[in-house]
């Protein structure tokens, strides 16, 4: 009877255990974003750079789609899936990309930290949900965090780059916020491959037009950046997170982004060489505890949150 109990029981954790392993990994991946497109921007066009890993990701879903003969999602859901394209497939990695030639991904990473608040603003809004009081305090505390890190980066000043990874978190926020919704219809997997699918029209033409003239000249860092926010950060990662979230739940799984800035840190000085300093973890440390705790006092949801 005993050894009954004890199986059953531990299924539950085990799937659990398997949930948060699978969101670690998509947040490993995430983590990966910044430092990877650091590297391409150094020898291809932000423009460039966008329409490629669009088109990339956006013909690897097609073919999945195509072999797993998964039917068109309804017309009703089309508009949020365009949404949800111009956020996370066109505005998000364009932004981001332009942002990343001007300031190091450390620095990325503790303004994008601020991005799973965002996110829940976006779906508070589009769910009208009713958080608690301290949900809008640490969220207004946590963008005051990330505003006076940035000012002090820069001397006294937003910095144009800092500019342009403020307006790619709103945007990925709105992206995220409606591409969760849509996980209430089908897979998460699913969800992003059709976002990409939707953006081939827009992509591929453009990927043909601003490809480098001189591919030969490119050396092959900026390429296997490309590769990596393609394949991974664009869509890979995106199965992982969903799955993670669907296996471990939510709530739980979640907290795990919390690890994402201090991920791209180590990224960024073992690839971009870049040297970590104190106030950069202090200030991405004290983005996470606002993160933590507005992701606590929120409330309930009614739906699945998007990844990030």
């Amino acid at each position: 009877m005993s050894s009954t109990i004890s199986s059953t029981s531990s299924a539950p954790d085990s799937r659990t255990r398997l949930g948060l392993l699978l969101g670690f990994i998509g947040v490993a991946v995430f983590g990966g974003t910044l430092p990877a497109t650091r590297l391409a921007v150094a020898a291809i066009d932000p423009i460039a750079l966008t329409a490629m890993r669009t088109a990339i990701a956006g013909i690897c879903s097609l073919v999945l789609l195509i072999v797993l003969r998964r039917p068109l999602p309804p017309r009703r859901l089309w508009p949020q899936i365009a949404v949800a394209m111009l956020g996370v497939a066109v505005l998000f990695p364009l932004l981001m990309a332009m942002g990343m030639k001007t300031v190091d991904a450390s620095h990325g990473g503790v303004v994008l930290g601020f991005l799973p608040i965002a996110t829940a603003l976006v779906a508070v809004a589009i769910t009208h949900e009713r958080p608690k009081p301290l949900f809008w305090i640490a969220s207004v505390i946590g963008a005051g965090l990330v505003i006076a890190f940035a000012l002090r980066q820069g001397g006294g000043a937003l910095s144009t780059g800092d500019l342009l990874l403020f307006a790619s978190v709103a945007v990925s926020a709105i992206g995220y916020g409606f591409s969760g919704r849509l996980t209430a219809s089908m897979p998460g997997w699913e969800v992003i491959s059709w976002i990409l699918v939707m953006a081939l029209p827009f992509s591929l033409p453009a990927a043909a037009l601003t490809m480098p003239a001189d591919i030969a000249s490119v050396p092959l860092k900026p390429w296997l950046g490309l590769l990596y926010v393609a394949l991974f950060s664009q869509w890979i990662g995106f199965f992982a997170w969903n799955a993670g979230m669907a296996m471990g739940g939510i709530a739980r799984v979640s907290q795990v982004q919390l690890l994402q800035p201090f991920i791209t840190f180590a990224l960024a000085a073992m690839f971009n060489g870049e040297t970590i300093t104190l106030p950069v973890v202090l200030f991405a440390a004290a983005v996470v505890v606002t993160v933590a705790i507005s992701a606590r006092t929120r409330g309930s949801r009614p739906g699945p949150i998007a990844e990030t």
